[in-house]
């Protein structure tokens, strides 16, 4: 009962990249900054085995962003040449590269991290990577002329990876798409076509990751404007639930998300964000199984999976590690309290 798991992204030690920052400079280069990414690869596995996380990722340390840390492994997209652009329906503006040319793979993108993280770990294994629709959203476009073609472009190369994952011993593997909370109406129109490219021919357990973002300024401004209840999700959960997907990971805990939208997932898999990644405040792990009592309402015992809200890539090194210790705490105290 209530495994546990956590988004995606860890942050990186600061030898590596400048601490508390999304896109954050590398602090070492060539072979060296090889060396960091895999060492704080290592580091974060062990971290999340001792903090008693059931399911493990790499962490996200060899990428600098979540969307770009794969676009750099792509073909056809020009870097040396960003463009500022207003993203997720102009919630803040970004230096973006542009699509020029027919996307296709250089070669692996995570092979070595993934390969790397899976033999430094008996516990499963969980890698991310970004969804079609969220990729479109965060490139400009001077090729396709077309974002549903361009996604679908983009969904072929993420198949391409996703498969190689697979073999590389990954057991679960997981599509970042912030951008559904977002462009609700288009997610049952082509975004849940897209994710389906995406996992075709995969036999490991998929999931889709759909929250309201990291604990940024531009993410909590825009929350304040949501109104007394999100409810985002009652627009997308049917669909995602007809998916194939198997697993959707969402954001609970902290935010005015009722949770008896968790009703209209009743075949999936639900990883429930119990930890808060909007601030700096630990979580007891009283409170995170006072949380899992209350999913229980709306989610059966076999079916949830204990999270993050979102990543904790911007976060405090120190206290993303105490927010591991409480989610592990936590689950723990949740299967003896809700034999």
């Amino acid at each position: 009962m209530f495994e546990t798991t956590i988004a995606g992204s860890l942050p990186k030690p600061s030898w590596l990249a400048e601490p508390n920052k999304l896109w954050a400079p590398w602090q070492l280069a060539a072979d060296e900054l090889a060396h960091g990414k895999a060492d704080a690869t290592l580091v974060w596995v062990k971290e999340q085995e001792l903090a008693g996380i059931d399911i493990v990722t790499d962490g996200e340390q060899s990428r600098q962003h979540f969307v770009h840390g794969f676009l750099e492994q792509v073909d056809g997209i020009d870097f040396a040449n960003k463009v500022k652009m207003g993203i997720r329906n102009n919630r803040y503006d970004a230096m973006v590269p542009t699509v020029v040319g027919p996307l296709r793979l250089k070669g692996r993108v995570h092979q070595t991290e993934a390969r790397l993280a899976r033999a430094a770990t008996r516990q499963r294994l969980k890698f991310t990577l970004p969804g079609p629709m969220t990729i479109v959203d965060t490139i400009a476009d001077r090729y396709y002329g077309d974002k549903v073609a361009m996604a679908m472009a983009f969904a072929r190369v993420l198949n391409e990876e996703a498969l190689a994952l697979q073999r590389d011993g990954v057991d679960v593997i997981q599509f970042d798409e912030p951008a559904f909370n977002v462009y609700m109406s288009e997610v049952a129109g082509w975004g849940i076509d897209a994710l389906h490219r995406c996992i075709a021919g995969l036999t490991c357990t998929t999931a889709v990751h759909i929250c309201y973002g990291y604990g940024i300024a531009a993410n909590v401004a825009w929350k304040k404007t949501l109104g007394g209840e999100w409810r985002q999700y009652e627009e997308i959960f049917p669909a995602l639930n007809a998916s194939r997907i198997g697993q959707v990971s969402l954001e609970c805990v902290a935010s005015r998300v009722p949770l008896d939208l968790l009703r209209l997932l009743p075949d999936k898999t639900v990883q429930a964000g119990v930890i808060d990644v909007a601030n700096n405040a630990i979580e007891s792990a009283a409170s995170v199984a006072d949380t899992i009592g209350r999913l229980l309402d709306y989610i059966p015992k076999a079916r949830l999976i204990a999270s993050t809200n979102c990543g904790m890539a911007p976060m405090p090194r120190e206290i993303a590690l105490a927010k591991l210790q409480a989610l592990g705490k936590g689950a723990r105290l949740a299967r003896e309290r809700y034999v």
